[in-house]
């Protein structure tokens, strides 16, 4: 049986999204069909319509999704039709060597659902009954959507379906990457770079864990305000530092214990890591171009022993990490309902991606009926 449903899709890179019908096919073995109810408009989805994110189009966009199980396929046996979930743009078997060391975003399945399930196949197909690609293994920025099992993530039903779906990207891509991945230290410095969805996500991770200064960096005074509301003590205006890398360090006093690079520039790495004092780690998780090159002075590896890592959904181990996110949602520690500055029907998300590219929201969500 198929559904038919308005999906979200890029046809050719670098031209405009366009949102068309399509039909979405029951599940097969360990895949599960969910009614989205919302999606996040991410600068990720952007990615993949403009060749940063290499998937091949005809695709389906959107990861960054929330909705109810309506059908199971075999061997699914914990979830049933009913079921609020959050898609998760890792697969995960469960068993290679990263899973079971406890670090599945790095688990080489979800190489495999670059633009399609993981065995490679698709449920998805256009009016003219085309197969049409999944972005991530994903296309949740339709009104149904099959995803293999390891992508969904089991909510409790009271938690709202829009603010889940920013919890499945924005929400755990930042906070995760300052608790899980740069396990900052109580009374420590922070500085975020980019203060999208997910740098203000990473200036709430650095509130949770007990930083003493908290430093936001961009480009925009409206962004920098919004980070004070979100917990950031300092802002730094990009544009108006001729050094931009001194006036930070001079702020905190000599520099971050750690700083987070939510833009995806290798110039902005190269200042992220430059912000740093003796010891200090640099967490890059924007995600830049695949010709961009970071450039940094080698030797401060060794005598300031200095770390430079990446990040990637947050070092997410969903088990664990998205029930904790919920907790600090209920008990008021993390904003999910203020990210969400616009919402939009599935007819209007050319427009939605507009507003993406020009700043004018936090996040986007494209609610479907």
């Amino acid at each position: 049986m198929s559904r038919t449903a308005r999906a979200v899709i890029c046809r050719e890179l670098n031209r405009p999204v366009r949102v068309e019908s399509i039909e979405v096919d029951s599940p097969a073995r360990d895949e599960v069909m969910i009614k989205v109810a919302a999606c996040g408009v991410c600068h990720s989805d952007y990615s993949a319509t403009n060749g940063t994110i290499r998937v091949t189009p005809p695709v389906i966009l959107g990861h960054e999704g929330a909705g109810v199980v309506v059908e199971v396929g075999a061997g699914v046996a914990h979830l049933a039709a009913g079921d609020h979930v959050l898609s998760f743009v890792c697969s995960m078997c469960g068993h290679c060597r990263y899973c079971l060391a406890g670090r599945p975003t790095l688990c080489l399945q979800s190489l495999k659902a670059g633009a399609a399930l993981p065995d490679g196949s698709l449920r998805t197909r256009d009016a003219h009954g085309h197969s049409l690609g999944i972005m991530a293994g994903c296309g949740v920025m339709s009104e149904y959507a099959t995803l293999h099992v390891s992508n969904l993530i089991k909510i409790d039903p009271d938690v709202p379906l829009a603010p889940a779906a920013l919890m499945s990207c924005a929400v755990v891509t930042g906070v995760g990457a300052v608790l899980t991945r740069a396990r900052m230290e109580p009374g420590s410095i922070g500085v975020v770079f980019g203060i999208g969805g997910v740098g203000l996500n990473a200036v709430q991770g650095c509130l949770i864990a007990g930083a003493r200064m908290i430093v936001a960096v961009d480009t925009s005074d409206e962004k920098l305000r919004i980070a004070r509301e979100f917990g950031a003590t300092h802002t730094v205006n990009a544009q108006r530092e001729s050094n931009l890398v001194k006036a930070v360090r001079e702020l905190t006093g000599g520099g971050a214990d750690y700083s987070f690079e939510c833009i995806g520039n290798g110039e902005t790495v190269a200042q992220a890591y430059g912000v740093l004092a003796r010891g200090g780690t640099a967490v890059v998780v924007g995600i830049a171009q695949p010709s961009q090159m970071t450039s940094i002075r080698t030797m401060t590896l060794p005598f300031e022993e200095k770390t430079l890592t990446g990040c990637y959904m947050g070092s997410a181990r969903p088990a664990e990490d998205f029930p904790r996110l919920i907790r600090l949602h209920r008990a008021g520690q993390l904003k999910v309902d203020e990210l969400i500055t616009r919402t939009y029907a599935v007819e209007d998300a050319p427009q939605a991606f507009e507003d993406l590219l020009a700043g004018r929201n936090i996040r986007g969500v494209i609610r479907f009926p």
